[in-house]
């Protein structure tokens, strides 16, 4: 079955069958890795065989088998047994270097700086590869073998290596809060900057026994590093040169950029001035010694709160809690996807809207004209309407009046009339007396009758329409 490392495929092509392992083997608690302290394998390097998953191995490939490292692990030989990989690589039997230091009654700066150059030798072979461990912790840096002044330490567990490569950013939420980085709290973009902040809260314990950031619990602890809350206390640090707190002051830096790479490290006074020949009032003082009590103290804590082996034995949740971040994400970006589309439609009807807003706006003005004008007329018709009221009541009082002036006028002519009447029937008899008077001047009493009565009449006529006339101009 081919192998998803082909490093790994050149190893296996060049190793021996692999024996059954038939000595007593112990299990690691590490979900993700098994190691078999074998007397069959290799005889006589004594190897540990550890198997590991094929994903696993593909985090190890560059650091493990791409070249050796004194102070790495070195993969001496690998061999396929699919779906897994069985490694073959140095055996370290010397346990933790914070375990080892704790049993000593006290140790020398100039010992502390040989630990740390090995650790930052390491850690360099590591980011000359564009390699970022994310996981260095005390538990995770071993001895090859104590049983020397100075043992050789081995970087191990490289489960949450990842390589770092130009122009594709990373992000992860990993590692034991208590050494992660600002940058892994924030959820921002990683890079090797995080190991040299883990080097730099190393380097602060080594030296006074104390955690810099470590809080009552693991909020507290994750909120002192993203402030930096930290001190050098005099009553840890008394001993401590103040080349070594500048150390641990340029690694702790929130700022990657201002944070020392693993060049400058290596360059720093601190390192660079270990084994150097001292003058000669020097060498008459004694170089001061850190007390080991407050490290055994640390030691046994973080023994106590740790399981066997104290390793990363929470990866699978991590990893799930990872996968879980990360669909956030996708989730997220699909989302934003969505915004901008939405946004974009929520633009168009917002123009949409306006433009009918204004189409409105402007009919609304002319509506508006228009009810002003049709108000303007409604007003002049009321008005005209009244004068018209007004003036049909005054003409209707007019002809009541009229009416009853004709009435009386009409009463009166009545009355004259009747009056008249009475006059020309009393002529009318005083002329019938002078018809019986004068018979014998019938002729001319005809006429005179006749005269007489025609005047009258005229004279009735005229007074009437005189008086007629004179009552319609009242």
């Amino acid at each position: 079955m081919p192998c998803a490392c082909p490093h790994l495929c050149a190893f296996a092509e060049r190793c021996l069958p692999v024996t059954p392992v038939s000595s007593p083997c112990s299990l690691s608690p590490d979900p993700t890795q098994a190691s078999l302290h074998s007397q069959h394998l290799l005889p006589p390097l004594k190897p540990a065989l550890t198997v590991c998953d094929k994903q696993i191995i593909t985090s190890w490939q560059k650091s493990l088998l791409m070249g050796h490292s004194q102070v790495l692990v070195t993969v001496l030989s690998a061999f396929l047994n699919a779906p897994t990989c069985l490694l073959f690589r140095t055996r370290v039997s010397g346990g933790e270097l914070f375990d080892f230091l704790a049993q000593k009654e006290s140790l020398s700066e100039e010992e502390a700086t040989s630990f740390i150059k090995q650790i930052l030798d390491g850690v360099n072979y590591l980011h000359a590869k564009k390699i970022a461990h994310f996981d260095l912790k005390p538990e995770n840096i071993m001895l090859l073998d104590k049983n020397i002044p100075i043992p050789h330490i081995k970087l191990i567990d490289f489960g949450l290596a990842h390589e770092i490569e130009d122009g594709v950013e990373f992000k992860n939420i990993f590692g034991t809060p208590e050494f992660v980085a600002p940058e892994i709290v924030n959820y921002e973009p990683l890079g090797l900057e995080a190991d040299m902040w883990s080097i730099g809260v190393i380097t602060y314990i080594l030296l006074s026994g104390a955690s810099p950031f470590l809080g009552d619990t693991k909020q507290e602890t994750l909120a002192n590093i993203t402030a930096v809350s930290y001190d050098f206390d005099e009553e840890f640090f008394s001993q401590t040169s103040e080349l070594a707190k500048d150390f641990i002051r340029k690694l702790l830096v929130k700022e990657t950029r201002k944070r020392l790479t693993i060049e400058e490290a290596l360059r720093h006074p601190w390192i660079t001035s270990k084994g150097e020949v001292r003058a000669p009032e020097q060498q008459k003082t004694e170089p001061a010694q850190l007390k080991t009590k407050r490290l055994r103290e640390y030691t046994l804590k973080c023994h106590s709160s740790m399981p066997p082996n104290n390793t990363y034995v929470n990866f699978e949740r991590f990893a799930r809690v990872v996968e879980d971040v990360a669909q956030v994400d996708q989730g997220c970006r699909a989302l934003a996807g969505t915004h901008d589309t939405i946004q974009d439609d929520v633009e168009a009807l917002v123009s949409i809207y306006n433009e009918k807003e204004a189409w409105y706006r402007e009919e609304s003005e002319s509506a508006r004209h228009d009810l002003s004008q049709l108000k303007y007329e409604f007003r002049k018709v009321e008005s005209l309407k009244k004068l018209l009221r007004e003036d049909i009541q005054a003409t209707g009082a007019s002809l009541g009046s009229m009416a009853r002036k004709l009435d009386h006028l009409q009463a009166q002519f009545e009355a004259l009339r009747q009056e008249l009447s009475a006059d020309l029937q009393w002529i009318q008899e005083l002329v019938g007396s002078f018809q019986l008077e004068s018979k014998n001047t019938d002729g001319l009493g005809s006429v005179f009758c006749r005269d007489t009565r025609e005047s009258l009449v005229e004279q009735l006529d005229r007074s009437c329409s005189k008086e007629v006339l004179a009552g319609l101009k009242l």
